[in-house]
Parts: C-alpha cells; sequence; structure tokens
C-alpha cells in the first residue's frame, strides 16, 4: 500500500491553462479575483456579484475566443472570500 506521501509526490498540482488564462483576463480587465472550475460539459466562473457576471455573460463570446475555449460558459454568484 502507497504512503499518502508517494501518493501526493506524483500528483500534478498545475491548474490547466484554461484556468489560468480566464482568471488572467478578468483580472486584467476588471480588477477582480473569480473561482474557475472545469467539468465535462461547461467551465464555471464564480464571481463575486451579479453585476461582473452579466458584464461576463454579455462578454462571453470574446472571453471564449481570447482565452481559446471550446466548452459552454455558465456563471454562479458567490458572495464569500475568492
Amino acid at each position: 500500500m502507497d504512503s499518502l506521501n508517494t501518493i501526493l509526490h506524483d500528483k500534478n498540482f498545475d491548474e490547466p491553462p484554461e484556468i489560468i488564462s480566464i482568471k488572467k483576463y478578468v483580472q486584467a480587465k476588471f480588477g477582480t479575483k473569480v473561482g474557475v472550475q472545469i467539468r465535462q460539459r461547461d467551465i464555471v466562473i464564480v464571481v463575486p456579484n451579479a453585476a461582473l457576471a452579466n458584464t461576463l455573460r454579455l462578454q462571453g463570446p470574446e472571453l471564449k475566443r481570447r482565452c481559446q475555449l471550446d466548452k459552454r460558459l455558465t456563471f454562479r454568484i458567490e458572495n464569500s472570500g475568492l
């Protein structure tokens, strides 16, 4: 049986490039940190307020083009510290 140290040593903790590009885009354009989760059919972007969610929803095509995304974008409003 492998130890926890051995299992975690081989784990890749780097974020996928899609997550990095979305976070950089939102940070550069709006100065806000967001959470990003990649699922099988879509990408969930967790934002702190409805205004940012709506703005990003309207800019969805540009966001998908700039970040080279092929999955559907879903926005979730979560008013907690990101």
